[in-house]
C-alpha cells in the first residue's frame, strides 16, 4: 500500500514538482474575492447549463463541468447539433469567449452589473451565431435563489481577484492530477463543478453505496442519488464563502464509522462537523515551505482514513504515483 508520508512523495514527484515556489501560490486574502467568486458562480452555472442541455449525461454529472484551462474556466469543446462549440472565461482578458469550430467567435466582457444583462449576452451572442438556445433559467444548489433572467442586483466582479482565484486554480489543478495518477479504480477527471463552484477529484471503491438522502438546494434529488450512486473518497477546493476561508475539503459517502476522528494530515487540517468534511486553510497551503507537498499529503491522508475505515480493497486501487514518460508496471 502506498503511504505518502512514507516514500517521500516518490522523490518529490519526479523532481519535476520539487522546489516549489511559494510565490506561485497567490494571495487569496482579498477583501473582494468572495464577492467575485459567487458572480463567477453564477456566470459558470449559465455557460454550465448550455454545455448540460446540449451534451448526453455522463455518469455523476461529468459531462456538465468546468475545467482550468490556460486562460480561465472552459467547458471544452462540445456540440449543439452539428456544431462543435467551446465556451472559455478569459479571465486573463476579461471576457466570456464563445468559439465555434466552424469560425463564428463571440466575446462578452466580465463586468460587474445585473446576473441578468449577463444572461440576456449570452443568449444574444449564440443566437447571433445562429445557436437558438434554452437552458434552465434557475440557478442550483442556491438557497432562495433567483432566476437569471430576473437576477438586476448590482453584482461586483474584480478582475485582479478573479486572475489571482484563477492562478491558484492552475496551481491546484497540476497537484489534483499529480494525486489521481495513484488510483488504479474508477476516478473522475480534475473537474469544476459550477453548481457549488468547486474544483474536485473523486475515487470509487466500486462498490454500491445507499441511496443520497438528497435535499440539496434547488437540485432534483434524482441528480444527487445518481451523483453518489457508488462509494466515494471526494477532496476538492473550495473559495470560500459563508464566513469560511478559502480551503481545499475532503469527505467520504457514506461517511465510515470514525471518519471524524482520524488522523489527518497536515495539522492544520480539522474536521467540520457543520459540513461534515475536513477542512484545510488555503493559507496554510500557500505559505508552506512547500505547498504541493503538504497539498498531497492531506488529499493522499484522507484518502487512506476513508478507504481503510471503509474496508477498500486498496491492493486492487492503489498504485505507485505517475512518473513521467514511463508506463506503470503491470
Amino acid at each position: 500500500m502506498l503511504r505518502a508520508a512514507g516514500h517521500s512523495l516518490d522523490a518529490k514527484m519526479e523532481t519535476s514538482m520539487s522546489g516549489t515556489d511559494a510565490t506561485l501560490w497567490p494571495d487569496l486574502t482579498s477583501p473582494t474575492l468572495d464577492e467575485t467568486a459567487r458572480t463567477l458562480q453564477l456566470w459558470s452555472q449559465i455557460v454550465g447549463k448550455v454545455r448540460l442541455r446540449y451534451t448526453p449525461w455522463v455518469n455523476h454529472s461529468w459531462h456538465a463541468t468546468l475545467y482550468v484551462s490556460a486562460r480561465g474556466l472552459t467547458t471544452s469543446l462540445f456540440h449543439i447539433g452539428d456544431r462543435a462549440v467551446e465556451m472559455e472565461f478569459d479571465v486573463v482578458d476579461g471576457a466570456l469567449v464563445i468559439r465555434d469550430a466552424a469560425g463564428p467567435e463571440r466575446r462578452i466582457a466580465l463586468v460587474a452589473g445585473g446576473i441578468a444583462d449577463f444572461h440576456a449576452q449570452v443568449r444574444g451572442a449564440l443566437a447571433e451565431m445562429g445557436l437558438e438556445v434554452t437552458i434552465d433559467d434557475r440557478p442550483n444548489e442556491i438557497p432562495d435563489a433567483v432566476p437569471f433572467s430576473q437576477d438586476r442586483a448590482p453584482r461586483s466582479y474584480d478582475p485582479a481577484a478573479a486572475v489571482a482565484l484563477w492562478r491558484a486554480l492552475v496551481r491546484i489543478d497540476r497537484v489534483f492530477n499529480a494525486f489521481r495518477t495513484r488510483f488504479l479504480g474508477k476516478s473522475s477527471p480534475v473537474h469544476l463543478f459550477w453548481g457549488s463552484f468547486d474544483l474536485a477529484v473523486t475515487r470509487f471503491s466500486g462498490r454500491r453505496a445507499p441511496p443520497h438522502p438528497g435535499g440539496i438546494p434547488n437540485l432534483p434529488d434524482a441528480v444527487t442519488r445518481e451523483a453518489y450512486s457508488h462509494e466515494v473518497a471526494s477532496a476538492g477546493f473550495w473559495p470560500g464563502g459563508a464566513g469560511i476561508a478559502p480551503s481545499f475539503y475532503a469527505y467520504a459517502y457514506p461517511t465510515p464509522a470514525g471518519y471524524a476522528e482520524a488522523s489527518i494530515r497536515p495539522d492544520a487540517a480539522r474536521f467540520d462537523t457543520s459540513l461534515g468534511e475536513f477542512l484545510l486553510p488555503y493559507e496554510a497551503v500557500r505559505t508552506a515551505p512547500d505547498p504541493e507537498a503538504m497539498l498531497l499529503d492531506f488529499l493522499q491522508s484522507a484518502y487512506e482514513a476513508a478507504a481503510d475505515l471503509a474496508a477498500w480493497d486498496r491492493h486492487a486501487l492503489d498504485c505507485d504515483h505517475g512518473r513521467h514518460g514511463s508506463p506503470r508496471k503491470v
